[in-house]
């Protein structure tokens, strides 16, 4: 039995005790309570992160449309459903028009404000249908309902692009061409994205602003274009790749001054491959640039080898838009002159008017540059775009080129009369010199030296031959050849360090 003193002393320390569990209790309440708030504070950190990663991988991060990956699997259950229903739905596939230009000209912060207000547009004209971005100027809508509606719903988008889009204050019109395919009218699920693709690709091939229906033969070109993607890329390397020469002829004199140089590819199954055919392939699997630089090099090659032999012309080569955007264009062709020791002044580098008048300040540089090596410059099929006297003055080429179309019913039609009249007027007030190409009788011949032209081009003189055949027509000492060359273009070169 324990003693009485020791009572009130074993109560103090029973009482202190409980006080200091009391206590400890209580800071582990709170502590536990704080804990549990930190941890739903960061749960709900944590699902927000997730909830925006999910938005970032659903959703295009500048337009807010969907992604591609998105807009696919929103398909596979559109397409699903319609599989239990046995109702269809389409695939619209829009590509803007002219985008580059819009973006070479005033810059990327604007061309991506463009494609935020196309997207708008598309959300807007269509409604609760799915779109997505795929990539660059390129999106995807997906339409259920039948084949009448949807391609009803398909013009209404085609019409809301005819209003301009108001960028940053400035009224841009941009047009659209889209490609239109129907499931399962148009091929299983797994093709109706890529069948789209392919109906855009031939609304742009026509001229844009339009739309086309997936037939079965645009996806025969859609694989044959590939085939020839793949074999160009060697064809270079396989001497494939050919050049051949077209006269230009002295308006007055009718003597052979120079001559244009025409890209072939002779094709070892396919035959001779037209340029209408492969450079379009080229430029959209970015082989332009190779190509170019093998023409650049090629002709200047056979320039120096004509130079060898006696005969100097002038050599003319074409440049695409690709070229033209290139900042090393103009090193490459000094480097080509310089390593076959030729002048630049009797090389030409002709550019078509539509590239010409696609970014005014872009090609002004490269105009700029070309003239200052000393380069004559040539703009191509003039007639054809939507230059202006202004933009021409900005740009300092040395010649124009009139386009066949003007020169064909140049006998029967008193506008295209009118309009050479006009060009050449036009073209000898600012110095530049005047080509009429697709020259084919002689009646065109005499109406175009009567209009002041100063060089003519066209089968009527002769068509694009291999440069093998032009040296030997050159020194043919027969009736054929006789008074055709310039006499001027022969003279010994051999001695000299550099072609003068």
């Amino acid at each position: 039995m324990t003693p009485p003193a020791q009572t009130p002393l074993l109560e103090s320390l029973l009482q202190g005790g409980l006080l200091l569990m009391a206590t400890a209790l209580v800071v582990a309440l709170v502590l536990y309570n704080r804990q549990r708030r930190r941890g739903r504070r960061l749960g709900r950190k944590l699902e927000a992160a997730h909830s925006r990663l999910d938005n970032a991988l659903l959703h295009d991060r500048l337009t807010g449309l969907k992604t591609r990956e998105e807009f696919e699997a929103s398909l596979e259950i559109a397409a699903a459903a319609c599989d239990r229903d046995r109702s269809t739905l389409g695939v619209l596939m829009l590509g803007l028009d002219q985008f580059r230009v819009v973006n070479d000209a005033f810059g990327h912060a604007l061309g991506d404000t463009l494609l935020q207000r196309v997207a708008a547009r598309i959300t807007e004209a269509l409604p609760g249908c799915a779109a997505a971005r795929l990539a660059g100027d390129e999106f995807v809508v997906l339409v259920p309902g039948q084949d009448a509606l949807v391609r009803q719903r398909t013009l209404k988008l085609l019409d809301a692009f005819k209003a301009p889009f108001e960028v940053d204050g400035q009224p841009l019109q941009v047009g659209c061409s889209i490609g239109l395919a129907l499931y399962p009218l148009h091929g299983a699920r797994q093709r109706l994205t890529t069948n789209a693709h392919a109906a855009m690709r031939a609304a742009k091939t026509a001229g844009g602003g339009a739309y086309s229906e997936y037939e079965p033969s645009m996806g025969v070109n859609v694989r044959e274009q590939a085939e020839l993607a793949h074999e160009l890329r060697t064809a270079v390397e396989r001497r494939e790749l050919e050049l051949v020469y077209q006269p230009k002829i002295d308006a007055l004199s009718l003597q052979i001054t120079a001559a244009e140089a025409l890209l072939r590819w002779n094709h070892p199954r396919r035959g001779v491959v037209s340029p209408g055919v492969f450079i379009p392939v080229a430029e959209r699997h970015g082989l332009i640039g190779a190509i170019g630089n093998w023409v650049i090099e090629e002709a200047c090659r056979q320039a120096a080898e004509w130079r060898e032999q006696g005969l100097r012309m002038r050599v003319a080569v074409n440049l695409s838009g690709f070229q033209v955007r290139q900042h090393d264009l103009v090193d490459r062709i000094e480097a080509a002159l310089k390593a076959h020791r030729l002048v630049p002044s009797r090389f030409t580098c002709e550019i078509t008017e539509s590239v010409a008048m696609e970014d005014t300040k872009i090609t002004q540089q490269a105009f700029d540059r070309l003239r200052s090596a000393g380069v004559h410059v040539s703009i191509d099929d003039f007639g054809t775009g939507y230059s202006s006297l202004a933009s021409l003055r900005r740009l300092p080429a040395a010649e124009l080129k009139i386009d066949r179309a003007f020169v064909s019913d140049l006998e029967t039609s008193h506008d295209s009369r009118a309009i050479v009249t006009a060009v050449v007027q036009m073209a000898h007030s600012m110095d530049l010199r005047v080509v009429a190409e697709g020259v084919e009788t002689e009646a065109q011949r005499d109406l175009l030296v009567l209009l002041g032209c100063d060089e003519l081009q066209g089968f009527l003189f002769a068509k694009p031959m291999s440069a093998k055949a032009l040296a030997l027509w050159a020194s043919d000492d027969g009736p054929r050849a006789e008074g055709m060359f310039r006499p001027s273009l022969f003279e010994d070169t051999n001695a000299l360090p550099l072609d003068p």
